[in-house]
């Protein structure tokens, strides 16, 4: 059974989704980031950038115990270990592959800044509110157009490109997007919002999340303890 650590957040929900979708055994552990577990020594050791989600495979590659943090790291993993929802020929293969990178490197960082600007800083800095809201729609409009084309993500299969990029999209309204001004991105978000897997993959440790508004919380995501050295 594969243990993983994991929040009910973006990153948290792509790892869920995919052990759902593959029908893989798992056991969540959870990581309370606003009260600090994200910087446990136990959590470190298999997870040195003291973020979820992080998991510990007890049977890896040769049939020893396997750890890996970094969410798209463990979605192409578990593509790997179940043959599922990553392209066996190599051009369909890399066409998800540069998908999976443009959520990592621009969807989840990008919305990431959004989200903390216009809900979390203790000042309403316009200049960033302004910049990371027209990032955010800047975005929705490459999915968009990508969907005008394709099925998903991807292609014409559903995979892991979809996994990462759809949980960060369920909160447009506190990123200020309108999701009806993207139509193909809509259509393309219910479907996948309506996937029993995806239903079930979003519930998990739904009963633990509440709103990072308390000083204690906000001193650990984004004050001096987010930076210690460790």
């Amino acid at each position: 059974m594969i243990e993983v650590y994991s929040w009910p957040t973006p990153n948290g929900h792509k790892v869920h989704i995919m052990l759902e979708e593959c029908g893989l055994p798992y056991r969540v552990i959870p990581v309370d980031i606003g009260a600090g577990e994200q910087f446990d020594a136990r959590f470190l050791a298999i997870s040195p950038n003291n973020k979820i989600p992080a998991i510990v495979d007890p049977h890896g590659p040769d049939g020893q115990p396997i750890s890996l943090f970094e969410s798209g790291a463990i979605l192409l993993y578990l593509a790997g270990k179940t043959g599922q929802f990553l392209p066996p020929d190599t051009r369909g293969r890399y066409e998800a592959l540069q998908w999976l990178m443009f959520q990592m490197g621009g969807v989840g960082p990008m919305l990431g800044q959004t989200h903390h600007f216009r809900m979390y800083a203790p000042e309403k800095i316009e200049y960033a509110i302004d910049r990371y809201t027209n990032e955010a729609k800047r975005l929705y409009g490459v999915i968009d157009r990508r969907l005008a084309h394709t099925k998903y993500i991807a292609g014409a299969e559903y995979g892991i490109a979809d996994m990462a990029i759809f949980p960060w999209l369920r909160g447009a309204k506190n990123q200020g997007v309108e999701m009806s001004d993207f139509p193909h991105l809509k259509g393309w978000f219910d479907e996948i919002a309506a996937r029993p897997a995806v239903m079930r993959a979003v519930e998990v440790l739904v009963e633990k999340r509440r709103p990072l508004v308390d000083d204690k919380a906000r001193e650990v995501l984004f004050g001096r303890t987010q930076y210690e050295r460790r």
